[in-house]
């Protein structure tokens, strides 16, 4: 059982959809605001506080830059949505893109500004659709249920906050 300080494993999480669809203006700003959090838990902080692998994990640093890669897949599925596809597109599970892209190496207002423009971009794309597709059901590959559309936005919201969460943690110690 994990304590309040820690946090589950992303594979581990379940999730039950039995919210309103109606919730969809709400999960739009709740996408919208998370580059100011990651902002706001990120800023000023130490290159050392930033760059740390505690056990050789991603660093903080590096999970804000895996917000950032993670950011095409959510718009992809977005536009699975629009195509009425019959799977949602498969994500990389073993990350490989954030392994490989150096974000300890890289400067801290780059890969937020790139974050923030790359999630307004998903959130006006996902603002401007037909209030119909808000229900369209499509299986999500490794969940292997069925997401609606406003599914797929609360999943892509708990995301960024199971990283700010860790983010939080590493920048606090």
């Amino acid at each position: 059982m994990k304590t309040a300080t820690q946090i589950a494993t992303w594979y581990d999480r379940k999730f039950e959809f039995a919210f309103p669809v109606e919730l969809f203006p709400n999960l739009i700003v709740r996408l919208r605001g998370t580059p100011a959090r990651l902002d706001e838990i990120l800023r000023g902080r130490s290159s050392r506080a930033l760059t740390a692998k505690p056990n050789g994990k991603w660093s903080a640093q590096e999970h804000a830059g895996h917000l950032l890669d993670l950011e095409p897949l959510w718009l992809a599925r977005v536009e699975d949505y629009v195509a009425g596809a019959s799977q949602l597109s498969v994500a990389d599970l073993s990350n490989r893109k954030t392994d490989d892209a150096d974000y300890n190496g890289r400067e801290l207002g780059e890969i937020l500004s790139q974050f923030r423009a790359a999630r307004i971009k998903l959130a006006n794309r996902a603002a401007e659709l037909d209030s119909a597709l808000h229900a369209r059901v499509i299986p999500h590959p490794r969940l292997k249920q069925p997401m609606r559309f406003v599914d797929h936005l609360y999943f892509v919201a708990e995301h960024d906050d199971h990283h700010l969460a860790k983010i939080w943690k590493l920048v606090s110690m």
